[in-house]
């Protein structure tokens, strides 16, 4: 290829840009974000005290309690645990929308005739530069890593290999981030199981003391509560489950989408010259 035929990149180009894109809206702080659902679920709990006795309180907030003092019960503890997993899912559904944001920012030419010569990288990674983190900026580090590859070795196949390798660390990076979500799925139906077990081991436990007469209507609301636990358990855990999968999806999804641009608007632009 003539290097005559080149198009340069765009001036604008060459003048650093900061997206917009901070604020907690945009990048809410994990922290913060545990506080706030911790608030959401103690107001969850306050509402449900407000509810008339009935098969309602019962099922949701096991009041009134046979064997807790109110609002200690197991159903409550599961509600709280089960927002700060939906806080969690926040913090990864604002990151993944942020990543896909920077998508449109134009760090790179995408036009069809534009040619990238070693000269042209100075400017793009001074746009990039302060658009990434450890944990965010998918495509602007990408881009950066690839350019500080390319400058350093003039290879093409060497930039490309670098940025494969940086892929698969991102991958892995965010499939790290759920842990802490998946911990939670977790956790909800194990403690809906210990309350059914405990509804168990008390109805068994009544029945067998030889002090007090057996009174099967208490026994079977004790037997009850506990089987309650388990099935709010198994609803809120599928819920976040179901949440979980859709998030971890957008956030794949950028992470690919980042790839696939640096790829096409980076490394196959490239040119070495003579």
């Amino acid at each position: 290829m003539n290097p005559t035929q080149m198009n340069p990149v765009p001036p604008s180009a060459s003048t650093p840009m900061r997206l917009q894109l901070d604020g907690f809206w945009f990048r809410p702080e994990r922290r913060l974000t545990a506080f706030a659902a911790l608030g959401i679920s103690m107001l969850f709990i306050g509402a449900g005290s407000l509810l008339p006795e009935g098969r309602t309180s019962v099922l949701l907030f096991d009041r009134p309690s046979l064997h807790f003092p109110y609002p200690l019960t197991i159903q409550n503890v599961m509600h709280v645990v089960f927002f700060l997993g939906l806080g969690e899912l926040f913090v990864r559904w604002r990151a993944g929308a942020r990543e896909e944001a920077l998508l449109h920012s134009g760090f790179l030419p995408e036009d069809e005739q534009t040619v990238l010569t070693p000269k042209d990288l100075g400017p793009i990674r001074r746009r990039v530069m302060g658009q990434f983190d450890r944990d965010s900026g998918f495509v602007a580090s990408l881009i950066n890593l690839a350019i500080l590859q390319f400058q350093s070795s003039r290879s093409v196949e060497q930039a490309a290999g670098v940025l494969t390798s940086s892929l698969d660390l991102l991958a892995h990076r965010v499939d790290l981030q759920y842990g802490m979500v998946r911990f939670v799925a977790w956790l909800v139906p194990t403690l809906g199981f210990i309350g059914t077990v405990f509804g168990l081991g008390a109805s068994l436990a009544a029945a067998g003391d030889p002090a007090k007469a057996l009174d099967l209507k208490e026994m079977a609301k004790t037997l009850a509560v506990g089987f309650d636990c388990t099935m709010v358990a198994l609803a809120q855990s599928a819920l976040l489950v179901f949440i979980l999968q859709l998030v971890q999806e957008q956030e794949e999804r950028a992470v690919n989408l980042a790839g696939d641009y640096t790829l096409r608007n980076l490394i196959n632009r490239l040119y070495v010259g003579n």
